[in-house]
């Protein structure tokens, strides 16, 4: 699923690559690598004018990790499908590290990097750093946002396509999945034989990247981390701003945790705490996010008195379509010919989820379902129908599902949380996280080791940290940014009304909040956000 499109078409089914938080205690502490190095650090160099050490082409330091050294190597900014404007004046290159930092006789992998320059002539002599969302998605698709919403107005902004993504080498795209997820909107969503269709899609994929030599083991958070602890030092940073999104924010407050060192300020979008990501919470999350929009319908006084009902409405159509699927024949958004489209419970439920129809739109559409005309839901529906195969990193996403958030927790836990958040559901929907429809079996099939003693860790460092979170947000819940901030001593949480999941690109104030954060991280400006007001909601005639 493309989680950074806006406006926002519907996922696959069952696809991953929304990152969903979870509520739980904290396991066992891993000593960070670096907690004596403090944090920040002196001498920062732009990168846009950094001239690190070389040796022959390639810029090479030493590895953060005590491991042999890391090397930024110099080249070509990738070819994307559609030109990326900001590549053009960008510095890129690739950042060979270890696959596996435990094995360092083993392969070298290598990440894509582009450091796009500041847009001021005077620009801040500490870059920031951008983790995306995922695990997974496809970073380099991400740039025109980040560009757009300012990111390098003031300072040079630097990404890396995290370990297994594309442009890498080697990447863990599994075109098999992305078939199977265009398939799957013509397919009830939970039934038998959608789960066989699934498992074999992971299977074939799974077979395919291992035959090749890759170890699925080594893409996980931890190397993630490294590699980004190891970028600052290649390029002949001093210190640099972190900014990360969804699973990236996972990232970056591991990060921060394990390698502190050069680290100036850190603000994490949508957040997913590591200590607490797994599959039964992943309810959490979609029950906050419902909430908050039922309540923001009912304090709009058109809304209330047109959907007086939203939430027994959408809980009775969520039973219905369970009980008895529409079968349709919809032509898909840009779309040519039509596609078959099978709306169930679980197919309603992950949509609304997934944002795939907007916020504003979201009553009106309850309430079209309700009265027999399903068309907002089976468009958006139909939407995944077009998948874009090879994009996504699937190979990524389970390694670090099924070693960091899967583990530690039965399917009866799934189905317990899912009673609790929304009790009158049905079951064979209560059963399954939202959007991670037959993790558990996948997982089976990936056969990655247990990480999460490693990852399920309480954030700590002592930088400053933004945490910014969007009421409508159903995939992370807004409340996880003040849980998390409460272990750490310089944080600051702002909320954004009507917003979904990733607020910068969405909204001008959370821009406004974030670059006066990386201008004064101690003391930012949230003034905007008093008069901030969710979109008014779509009032369809009776």
């Amino acid at each position: 699923m493309a989680e950074h499109r806006f406006p926002l078409g519907a996922p696959a089914a069952g696809a991953v690559l929304a990152l969903v938080a979870a509520l739980g205690p904290a396991q066992a502490q891993a000593a960070p690598q670096d907690a004596d190095a403090g944090a920040g650090g002196a001498g920062a160099t732009a990168a846009g004018t950094a001239a690190p050490a070389t040796s022959g082409s390639a810029a090479s330091a030493l590895s953060t990790t005590g491991l042999p050294s890391s090397r930024f190597v110099p080249g070509p900014c990738p070819k994307t499908p559609a030109p990326i404007e900001a590549l053009a004046t960008a510095r890129c290159g690739y950042l060979e590290v270890p696959e596996n930092r435990a094995r360092p006789d083993g392969r070298t992998i290598r990440l894509a990097v582009a450091v796009i320059p500041a847009k001021a002539a005077e620009p801040a002599p500490d870059p920031v750093v951008f983790m995306a969302g995922g695990p997974g998605g496809e970073t380099f698709d991400d740039i025109p946002y980040l560009v757009s919403s300012g990111l390098n107005r003031d300072r040079d902004l630097i990404v890396m396509a995290q370990r297994g993504n594309r442009y890498d080498q080697p990447g863990l795209a599994c075109p098999e999945l992305d078939r199977f997820y265009a398939e799957s909107v013509g397919l009830p969503s939970y039934a038998p034989g959608t789960e066989r269709l699934m498992l074999a899609a992971a299977k074939r994929c799974h077979d395919r990247l291992t035959a090749a030599g890759i170890d699925l083991a080594a893409y996980n958070s931890t190397e993630n981390a490294a590699d980004f602890a190891d970028l600052r030092t290649a390029l002949g940073l001093g210190q640099w701003n972190v900014y990360g999104h969804s699973y990236g924010s996972n990232l970056a407050l591991t990060y921060l945790r394990l390698h502190p060192r050069g680290i100036r300020a850190v603000a994490v979008d949508s957040i997913a705490p590591a200590q607490s990501v797994s599959l039964p919470f992943a309810w959490a999350g979609a029950r906050e996010g419902l909430d908050n929009l039922y309540r923001a319908c009912a304090a709009e006084p058109t809304c209330h008195e047109r959907y007086p009902n939203l939430e027994r409405t959408l809980n009775e159509q969520v039973r219905k379509l369970e009980e008895r699927p529409l079968t349709l024949d919809v032509t898909p958004p840009g779309g040519k010919a039509p596609v078959k489209v099978v709306l169930d419970g679980g197919a309603l439920v992950n949509l609304l989820v997934a944002k795939a129809v907007p916020f504003a739109e979201v009553p009106a559409a309850i309430d079209e379902l309700a009265r027999g005309r399903p068309e907002r839901f089976a468009r958006a529906r139909a939407a995944g129908a077009r998948q874009a195969v090879g994009e996504s990193a699937h190979g990524l996403t389970n390694s670090v599902v099924c070693a960091e958030w899967v583990p530690g927790h039965s399917a009866s836990d799934v189905l317990d949380a899912g009673r609790r958040a929304f009790p009158d559901w049905p079951r064979q929907v209560q059963a399954q996280a939202p959007q991670l429809a037959f993790q558990e079996q996948v997982c089976r099939i990936w056969n990655v080791p247990d990480r999460t003693a490693e990852q399920r860790v309480a954030p700590a460092g002592s930088v400053p940290v933004l945490f910014l979170n969007g009421t409508f947000d159903m995939k992370t819940g807004a409340s996880w940014a003040q849980k998390t901030a409460r272990m750490l001593p310089h944080a600051t949480t702002v909320r954004f009304p009507g917003i979904g999941h990733w607020t910068v690109p969405q909204s001008p104030c959370a821009q406004k909040v974030l670059a006066s954060f990386l201008a004064r991280p101690s003391a930012p400006d949230t003034g905007c956000v008093a008069d901030l007001k969710w979109e008014p909601f779509t009032i369809t005639p009776k």
